[in-house]
């Protein structure tokens, strides 16, 4: 069955840093591109973070310089490395694989949680 795997969520204080990973099946075909989402309590999903196949970048000004998005050679595993973390990087972050061939779809992780706080 498909499935996104995210890992390394937690409470962190301000100042700190976390690793994000997200493992996507090999039953995917044809990811397009990869990337974090995130949501605060009673707010909308917004993007943090997308990488492309060919390794193109594109990051939420909120982030821009503290956080890191990357993806291996298998490009089938995404990683979010996030220094300098901020209370307002509080949330529930997501893991996004879009597939374009043999269907347009999108896939989704189950959310692991980031919180930063003293």
């Amino acid at each position: 069955q498909v499935q996104l795997v995210e890992s390394g969520g937690g409470l962190v204080q301000p100042g700190g840093s976390l690793r994000l990973s997200c493992a996507a099946s090999r039953s995917i075909f044809s990811i397009n591109a990869m990337g974090w989402y995130r949501q605060a309590p009673g707010k909308q999903r917004e993007l943090v973070a997308v990488i492309t196949g060919g390794g193109s970048t594109n990051y939420a000004d909120s982030v821009k310089g503290r956080f890191t998005i990357s993806r291996d050679s298998g490009k089938n595993t995404v990683y979010l490395q996030m220094y300098s973390l901020k209370p307002e990087d509080t949330a529930v972050y997501y893991c996004n694989a879009h597939v374009r061939a043999p269907l347009v779809h999108d896939y989704w992780g189950q959310g692991t949680q980031v919180t930063v706080s003293s």
